[in-house]
């Protein structure tokens, strides 16, 4: 079951939300509901919550007023809004899922199934040792340089940082820039364990050592480095364990 909580200004609006949640989102229970922003951080401070649906515009200070309140949440977001313009500033604040109103009642069930899928495979791998399902990682790819190509081994892969037209492969000993963008790496690496976490980041799954709940989440990698997890990449890279 998924503890939720309504965020929205408008009695008719979270009406409309509770009814569709209760008819058809049975693994919710609504343990409260708020009509702007401070109401909303007394109930997350006090309750143990896995999800929040959340307006944009309210009183007293906007959606993202309330999350850089909530700097260390451990909620799963889905903003619920008449205005599409927030979407990047949604994604960048680590959403699940992006509702439009008027709601659609598919993409409800569908929001509250990926956050549900969440918040499982998490409880599912509290407390356990991280162990990849996926272990092919023996091979070689090739990529260019000034003067031709080189040949790297897959498995001395860390990670790939995006870096507009170029890529950044951090390496178990250095440092590569390559002229191709992340989606390239992606495609060529798409045989082995790497998975997409982030717009900007890919990681090689079998050097992960530690996972971490919150702002959308984060992987701890081999060497000690951090990254950010998208929420919308979440499942992909959990279902990797």
């Amino acid at each position: 079951m998924l503890n939720a909580i309504i965020v929205e200004d408008e009695a008719n609006s979270r009406e409309i939300l509770r009814n569709y949640l209760a008819k058809y989102c049975p693994q919710v229970t609504l343990i409260g509901e708020a009509s702007n922003i401070n109401e909303a951080y007394e109930l997350v401070t006090k309750r143990e919550i896995q999800l929040v649906f959340l307006d944009v515009e309210m009183p007293f200070g906007n959606a993202f007023d309330f999350l850089d309140k909530v700097p260390n949440r451990e909620f799963e977001t889905v903003f619920v809004t008449a205005y599409n313009q927030y979407a990047m500033d949604a994604l960048n604040n680590h959403a699940a899922y992006y509702l439009m109103k008027p709601i659609n009642i598919d993409e409800l069930i569908k929001s509250v199934e990926y956050v549900d899928e969440i918040v499982s495979k998490e409880k599912a791998l509290d407390n356990r040792i991280l162990q990849p399902k996926i272990h092919k990682i023996e091979g070689k790819i090739t990529v260019p340089d000034q003067d031709g190509f080189q040949i790297l081994n897959v498995k001395d892969i860390l990670y790939c940082k995006a870096d507009s037209n170029y890529t950044e492969v951090f390496l178990t000993d250095k440092k590569l820039v390559i002229c191709k963008t992340l989606k390239y790496f992606e495609t060529a690496l798409a045989d082995f364990a790497f998975a997409r976490i982030h717009k900007s980041y890919m990681v090689n799954v079998n050097e992960i050592s530690k996972y971490k709940k919150g702002k959308g989440g984060s992987i701890t990698l081999s060497n000690g480095k951090e990254l950010m997890i998208s929420a919308s990449r979440k499942k992909e890279l959990l279902g990797y364990f």
